[in-house]
Order: C-alpha cells, then structure tokens, then sequence
C-alpha cells in the first residue's frame, strides 16, 4: 500500500516538472509585457467611411468624434517574441446634450480587433499597437510634478 502511494507521488512529481517545464518562465504566456507611452487607435466613421489612425499618450484624453478615449496602460512585447498588444481603456460619449457617458471600460486587444472594439452607432474604436514615441508632441507635465 505504502509502495502505491509513492509510486503515485512520483509519478504527481514527474508530472509536476514537467509541468513547470512546459509552462516555464521561457514560454511566450509569460513573455515579459512592456509598458508603452502611446497607444495608437484606429477609428472609423460610419457617416463618411473614413478611417482615421490616432496616437493616444496613456493617461490622456483624445476627442474622435463624439467618442473620448483615454488609455491607462498599453503593453506589448518585445519582437522576439509572439505579439499580445493590449491596453486597458475607457471610452466615454459626449451625447447631444453635452453629458458625458461611459460605453466602455476595459482590456482591447490588437491582433482581435473585434474583441471588446467600442462598437457605436456612429463610431467604432480599436486598438492597432502600443509604441514607445509619437510624432504627436507629449502632454506638457502638470504643475508640481
């Protein structure tokens, strides 16, 4: 009975490293994220069909058409790597009577666009890619800091 018990720990135990192998620090699920500054958003305007592309500093606001957008944090990964482009958003609309309404929060992921893309009876949003510079001058730095 005693030779059962660890023969299957043994065996729990081989399962385990291989485990810990397979799914270890070198495989792409825990590929280092890197923290990028800009996110850039693509937009289309159902109205007129036109598509527009669009760098938004992480913490700012960008004004596309009725909709605000304003990334907190954009991660990408390094070229080695497999790309997982995501940034966690908030998109509000300014509505006819100047009120500001929440349409989204949350993860937009870029190779699914159409995954958690701000869907709008006007408007769509999604993310293209998470960079380190844009030709878009930064935010001037807020007093005190």
């Amino acid at each position: 009975m005693i030779f059962h018990v660890n023969s299957f720990a043994r065996s729990a135990g081989a399962f385990l490293v291989a485990s810990a192998v397979f799914l270890g620090a070198g495989s792409p699920a825990d590929a280092a994220r890197i923290e990028n500054p800009v996110a850039v958003f693509s937009g289309i305007d159902k109205i007129t069909g036109r598509i527009t592309t669009f760098d938004v500093y992480v913490g700012e606001t960008v004004q596309f058409g009725a909709l605000q957008v304003t990334p907190r944090v954009c991660y990408s990964r390094d070229e080695t790597e497999p790309p997982k482009t995501t940034t966690f958003v908030e998109v509000d609309e300014i509505t006819l009577d100047r009120k500001i309404r929440r349409l989204f929060t949350g993860w937009m992921f870029a190779d699914s666009p159409g995954l958690n893309a701000v869907d709008h009876a006007v408007y769509d949003v999604w993310l293209k890619d998470c960079k380190q510079e844009s030709d878009v001058p930064a935010p001037a730095p807020e007093a005190g800091n």
